[in-house]
């Protein structure tokens, strides 16, 4: 079940996705970047520590709802950083890879790390294809109108009302990451699992332990629900812009691998603080053409892949954040069209 998060693309000498990798490499763009890692586990584990020391030294007060907030950041960074770890942007070596993700994944934030890397590995080889790409299963949201028609319990009954519900409801999603992460624990292709469910409980247990032991019963509630609704609504808002809204494929509507990727990703525009607090996940197009490509060089591999998309006449798209979570909304409330005309008709 565990694989690797480096989508191996399809190279068929003399493909567009060929002669494009073929000028990302003569640009250097494929090289390690060591020392930017380096800063970036500092600065980030930096930012975990104080979050935490801050916790402790306010103790019993409303206050430290500030911290909750400054916490969720906290654990999106570190979300952001197994990221890059799992694609193998950081380390060379597969083994430090899997280490070092699940001590930012399981212990950081309670992550399973190999449910969560087999996932994004199968969304990354067919983003947005309505039966293979796990991202987009009808689960408790319809992307599209035939999900919709064939929907039943939860995602009939948000459907219609989806777009309206989109962030309020990611305020889940850091419940849905522990719990997918417990729950993949039963599946016995999981490899690692007794390491896996021992660093998940871990972390909940201490986690839970710290949160009750210093603030009183109502203000450790009060706490986990701002700090884990913050993280969950800061990851969802991270990931929201990159596909949603974006043509979705269906049986056998697989195009080659450029195609695949471009077509179904979208960028976001934006300067040095929108890298950092979107991870680098703002230059979807290129993360998803090169996906072990550390997330320092995506912003020069931009260059090169327009350019290129331009030559070939493939549509490459790029629009502001806010202009991002309008498209992903309005292709919500389109999603959900038949559920509305269902209950319409019913009246």
């Amino acid at each position: 079940m565990t694989a690797e998060v480096s989508v191996r693309p399809e190279r068929t000498t003399g493909s567009d996705f060929a002669r494009l990798s073929k000028k990302i490499a003569d640009h250097g763009l494929m090289a390690r970047r060591p020392r930017y890692y380096a800063i970036r586990i500092v600065a980030v584990s930096a930012l975990y520590v104080a979050g935490w020391t801050a916790f402790v030294l306010v103790g019993a007060s409303w206050w430290n709802l500030a911290v909750a907030v400054l916490l969720a950041a906290a654990f999106g960074q570190v979300a952001l950083l197994a990221h890059d770890i799992a694609h193998r942007q950081v380390f060379r070596l597969r083994k430090a890879s899997e280490r070092s993700g699940r001590i930012a994944a399981n212990i950081g934030i309670g992550m399973g790390y190999g449910w969560w890397q087999d996932k994004h590995t199968r969304h990354h080889a067919n983003p947005n294809h309505e039966t293979l790409d796990p991202d987009i299963e009808p689960d408790l949201l319809v992307w599209s109108q035939d999900q919709a028609r064939s929907a039943k319990g939860l995602p009939r009954l948000i459907g219609r009302s989806q777009a309206y519900l989109f962030f309020p409801l990611l305020t889940l999603e850091a419940l849905n990451l522990h719990v997918s992460g417990l729950r993949a624990l039963a599946d016995r292709s999981l490899k690692h699992r007794l390491l896996e469910g021992s660093l998940l409980v871990g972390h909940c247990a201490v986690y839970l332990t710290a949160l009750f032991l210093v603030l009183p019963p109502g203000m450790a509630v009060a706490f986990l629900a701002v700090h884990q609704g913050l993280f969950g609504l800061y990851l969802g808002s991270v990931f929201a812009p990159n596909h949603k809204g974006m043509p979705i494929r269906t049986g056998a509507d697989r195009p080659d691998f450029l195609r695949r990727q471009v077509l179904t990703s979208r960028n976001v525009r934006g300067n040095w603080f929108t890298d950092i607090v979107l991870g680098g996940l703002n230059y979807q197009i290129e993360h998803h053409l090169f996906p072990s490509m550390p997330s320092p060089n995506l912003r020069r591999a931009q260059i090169v892949v327009r350019r290129y998309c331009e030559e070939l006449d493939v549509a490459y798209l790029e629009t502001s954040l806010i202009a991002s979570y309008r498209q992903a909304l309005r292709s919500l409330h389109q999603a959900g069209a038949p559920l509305r005309r269902t209950e319409a008709s019913a009246t």
